[in-house]
């Protein structure tokens, strides 16, 4: 496999329009050529590269909606050879006679899993061209980028969308809106550069406003409101964690039903805390809403906000809130045991997907 992954990362990206032409050629039609690109680009990361969990996910999903939308189920076989053709061809002089036998059923696994996904993906298109309108940077690693879709991307909110930039096709990132759908269709998304991120690094650091990225089709992050109860809530969120929680308060604010909602906000110190003023516009607009910051490593915080996220929310559990936690995976790793040890019962407990942190 390392030898396929390495044939893989000699392609260029050009090469996307040559499988289109050996596709077209074999089946004329199946797929618009402006999407080549995205598609040969997800399929080949999918075959060579598919190991990484959250990666992974976001491809199947793309490539689950593509498959579903063009109709290329029935013709997932010459789709697969058209893509090991082009490689081939595209990456000599390492690719093999016996590359060729590993790839094969690399490209069988992958075209199984995609079956697998279209099956489960809803109708609609399998990505949107947008347009970053705004790139904010609140700190050095923490980039707060507003796009507006070509097309309206419905979503809802606490999902997580997955995200490409031109720069490197074929590798997205989920990341969740931060806001409900808006009248003018934009969203606003939060990215923090993590290390060996690499597409994090590229919306963080080089992105610009004017350029174009792509969204996937929007999935289920465990962290949907349920509209048939109004039990107040218990909002948990560590770093860009916070993104998702924040939407959920704006879809409480856009339609109040007497609930009750605490909002506590992690961060290192009072200058980690990167979305401070949209926090205060809420909190100052809403008197149903308390947001209270925790402090894990700032010696200037009063006794009450100094500590985890976790630690501080606990302190304002109350039977009956239903809690939603979404951060770093070493804040969410052991919040589900931890809370119900608490007594907490199961049901009431939502914590974010890994791939939605």
């Amino acid at each position: 496999m390392r030898t396929l992954t390495a044939a893989w990362a000699s392609v260029d990206y050009l090469a996307a329009g040559d499988f289109w032409c050996t596709l077209e050629d074999r089946r004329p039609g199946l797929l618009p050529r402006r999407d080549a690109l995205l598609f040969f680009t997800a399929l080949g990361r999918l075959v060579v590269d598919g190991d990484d969990p959250a990666n992974r996910a976001a491809l199947l999903t793309v490539l689950g909606r593509a498959y579903r939308h063009f109709d290329l189920l029935p013709h997932a076989t010459t789709i697969g050879d058209a893509l090991l053709a082009t490689v081939a061809r595209h990456a000599h002089p390492l690719w093999t006679p016996q590359l060729t036998v590993v790839a094969n059923p690399a490209v069988r696994r992958a075209t199984d899993a995609v079956r697998r996904a279209a099956d489960q993906a809803g109708d609609g298109r399998a990505w949107w061209h947008v347009q970053v309108i705004g790139h904010d940077r609140p700190s050095s690693d923490i980039a707060i980028l507003t796009v507006r879709p070509w097309r309206r991307l419905p979503f809802q909110p606490g999902q997580a969308v997955p995200v490409c930039t031109p720069r490197l096709p074929g590798h997205w990132r989920w990341l969740s809106p931060a806001n409900v759908p808006r009248a003018d269709g934009t969203v606003e998304l939060h990215v923090r550069a993590v290390p060996g991120g690499t597409v994090s690094h590229d919306l963080v650091h080089r992105v610009r406003p004017g350029e174009l990225l792509w969204l996937g089709p929007p999935g289920d992050a465990g962290l949907r409101l349920d509209r048939e109860r109004a039990d107040d809530l218990l909002l948990v969120a560590g770093g860009t964690g916070l993104a998702p929680l924040r939407a959920l308060v704006e879809q409480v604010a856009a339609a109040p039903d007497g609930r009750r909602v605490t909002l506590v906000v992690g961060a290192r110190t009072f200058t980690d805390l990167y979305d401070a003023i949209a926090l205060d516009r809420l909190q100052c607009a809403h008197g149903w809403l308390t947001i209270v910051p925790a402090f894990s490593a700032d010696s200037c915080a009063e006794s009450a906000e100094q500590g985890d996220a976790l630690t501080i929310a606990i302190r304002h559990y109350e039977p009956g809130k239903e809690i939603y936690l979404c951060g770093p995976p070493a804040m969410l790793a052991g919040a589900r045991p931890g809370l119900l040890a608490l007594g907490v019962p199961a049901a009431r407990i939502h914590v974010a997907g890994s791939f939605a942190r």
